[in-house]
């Protein structure tokens, strides 16, 4: 898999540029690597614990490589473990990494693990980065911008209900979102919300948020049982959800219907390509790996870090530019080798490869 070709193009947004110490900023955090009780931390050695594989597979197809790759080209130790879904198991990845020594943590929490994590880590002197969701205690937060997410999912529901020749007042509209422990859910939700409101949109009906494709079929099709079948759009907070969502609308004949989504996953490309979602917001990952690389690797050299952006609770906030990507756009997110043509264009989905030009 070929790094990102998009990174050299799409560059961060202004409030989230990473600028070392001795630069301008709205905010500075200064972190050493002094053990609490004296000791000083392995300052060459990163420490990252990712979330799980379910909930995405980028974890593991994309964000391993790219910061185990950024991390150890800048000349540093790299400790890379997936907690797999289990808090425990991220609390005992966790204390296994700062027995070992850590200069820095990097962490995709995990229905709130990180923030036992990160209250050990800075007893410690190690600082914390927030990479992707959100949480208390960390001194940075690497991430997309993620309430731009919600805005392009929002919008992507409008554009399909426009596509069908639906009223967004008259739409009858469902809300499938994330797992309210995850920070950046309620970002998605609040942004596809200001969207989709402002244009007369109220949801149908909204079932509880979960990372969980089979979840979210089963919540979502008990939503359309109860509606009687009406459905003229669905905001889904990411592709492995939506897959759960398109598998009840193919089972009940059910096409045309707006889809939002993110990621650009396999499944969701092929979804587009299809017809059966609308769009999807890409994340380029290697551009938020290469933007969490950089802050860590100033954090392992001692160095001020400086941001433009902050999160309510003043946490500095380095942001990433997130793409909307319809069928016409799927070529680019192959190009940029973040999705394989071979996985896309499978047989079923070769005529719509030929269609919107995704080649080789």
């Amino acid at each position: 898999m070929k790094k990102s070709s998009l990174a050299a193009t799409i560059a961060l947004v202004g409030a989230g540029a990473v600028l070392l110490a001795g630069c301008s900023g709205s905010s500075d955090t200064d972190t050493t690597t002094d053990g609490g009780d004296g000791s000083t931390a392995d300052a060459g050695r990163a420490c990252v614990i990712l979330p799980d594989a379910a909930s995405s597979p980028r974890w593991e197809n994309f964000d391993r490589k790219y910061l185990q790759e950024g991390l150890e080209g800048a000349g540093f130790e790299v400790d890379i473990q997936n907690a797999q879904g289990d808090v425990n198991q991220y609390s005992t990845i966790a204390d296994q990494q700062l027995t070992q020594g850590c200069g820095v943590m990097l962490l995709v929490d995990y229905q709130g693990a990180a923030e036992t994590v990160a209250t050990k880590a800075k007893a410690e002197g190690i600082p914390v980065i927030a990479y992707d969701r959100p949480f208390a205690g960390a001194d940075y937060y690497v991430s997309f911008d993620n309430v731009e997410v919600g805005r392009m999912e929002g919008q992507t529901v409008l554009n399909g209900l426009e596509a069908a020749g639906v009223d967004p007042a008259e739409a009858v509209v469902v809300y499938i979102g994330g797992d309210p422990t995850d920070g950046n859910a309620a970002m998605f939700h609040d942004g596809a919300v200001e969207v989709m409101e402002a244009a007369g949109i109220e949801p149908a009906a909204e079932p509880p948020g979960a990372w969980d494709q089979a979840k979210s079929q089963t919540n979502f099709e008990q939503a359309l049982t109860a509606l009687d079948g009406q459905v003229d759009g669905v905001w889904v907070a990411n592709d492995t959800n939506a897959a759960g969502v398109i598998k009840v609308l193919q089972d009940n004949n059910l096409e045309g219907v707006a889809v939002s989504g993110q990621d650009a996953n396999v499944a969701g490309l092929q979804n587009i390509l299809l017809g059966w979602q609308t769009a999807t917001v890409y994340k380029p990952v290697a551009d938020e790996a290469a933007a969490a690389v950089e802050t860590a690797i100033a954090l392992l050299n001692g160095e001020t870090v400086s941001t433009d952006a902050s999160l309510e609770d003043g946490t500095p906030y380095i942001q990433v530019t997130p793409i909307l990507v319809g069928p016409n756009e799927v070529k680019d997110v192959i190009a940029a080798g973040d999705a394989s043509y071979d996985e896309v264009c499978t047989a079923d989905v070769m005529a719509a490869c030929e269609e919107f030009g995704v080649t080789q």
